[in-house]
Order: structure tokens, then C-alpha cells, then sequence
């Protein structure tokens, strides 16, 4: 019985989150995304993208031929930009954030850019994960 239980649950637990991002085509977009894909991702063609209501934020997705992925707000701007382990364009990422990097860190790259509610989230080649605060004024480092 429990068994059963814990079955259904994982069950309705996939269908809601499978639910919760839908395939859509890059024409559907917000402007100011598909504006920001065209400016600073050009030469990498787009895999996927997905209207994404995660954690109950509506927002969007997209997977990039190169593995790289950037997150949008419902709004159309950019809200993260993910490249695994490979360096980002960064000529989007505010220029305070880009100088800290170069001063403190100037054989790294930046990876990952997060814009949360409070805090800007950066990770470098070398796993060192840095936080700023949304006017770009460093908080801390931490190795990952």
C-alpha cells in the first residue's frame, strides 16, 4: 500500500512539473528576449525553448545548440545565462561585476550569471561561486 502511495505521488509529482514547462517557438518569446538571444547570442543556434512556470514564476527557457542556457523573467529580460563549464559572452553582465572578476580573478572566466530577488549569483571556471548585490557591490566567494 504504501508502495502504491508513493508510486501515485511521484506520478502526479512528474505530471505537474511536466505540466509546468511548455515547448514553444522563439517567435513566442518576449521582444526584449528574443532582442537579447539575437545581440549577444548569434552565432549559436537555439535547441529548445520552453514557457517555464517554475517555483510558481512564470518565465521562459532556452537551451542553446552549445549547451548554454538562458533563462528569461516573464518580462522578457534576462534572468540567468548558464554555460556550464564554458565561458559566457559577457558584455551584458554589468561592468562592476566584470571588473571585480578581472581584478581578483584575471585567469577566469565567468560561467553562470543568476539574477535572484536579492542577490546576483556568478561562477567562474575555477568553481568559485561570488555574490554582489543587485547594484553589482561584491558580497563573498565561496569555493564550490
Amino acid at each position: 500500500m504504501k508502495t502504491k502511495i508513493i508510486t501515485v505521488a511521484l506520478l502526479l509529482g512528474f505530471a505537474v512539473s511536466t505540466h509546468a514547462q511548455k515547448k514553444i517557438e522563439l517567435t513566442e518569446l518576449p521582444k526584449p528576449a528574443q532582442e537579447f538571444l539575437k545581440k549577444y547570442f548569434s552565432n549559436t543556434a537555439v535547441e529548445t525553448v520552453k514557457k517555464d512556470a517554475e517555483h510558481g514564476e512564470k518565465g521562459y527557457e532556452v537551451k542553446l545548440k552549445d549547451g548554454t542556457e538562458v533563462e528569461f523573467w516573464k518580462d522578457g529580460a534576462y534572468r540567468e545565462v548558464d554555460g556550464g563549464d564554458k565561458p559566457i559572452p559577457t558584455s551584458f553582465i554589468p561592468k562592476n561585476i566584470k571588473e571585480y572578476v578581472a581584478k581578483h580573478y584575471p585567469n577566469e572566466k565567468i560561467t553562470h550569471i543568476d539574477y535572484g530577488h536579492k542577490d546576483v549569483d556568478v561562477d567562474l571556471t575555477n568553481k568559485i561561486d561570488l555574490e554582489f548585490t543587485k547594484e553589482g557591490k561584491f558580497i563573498r566567494g565561496d569555493k564550490d
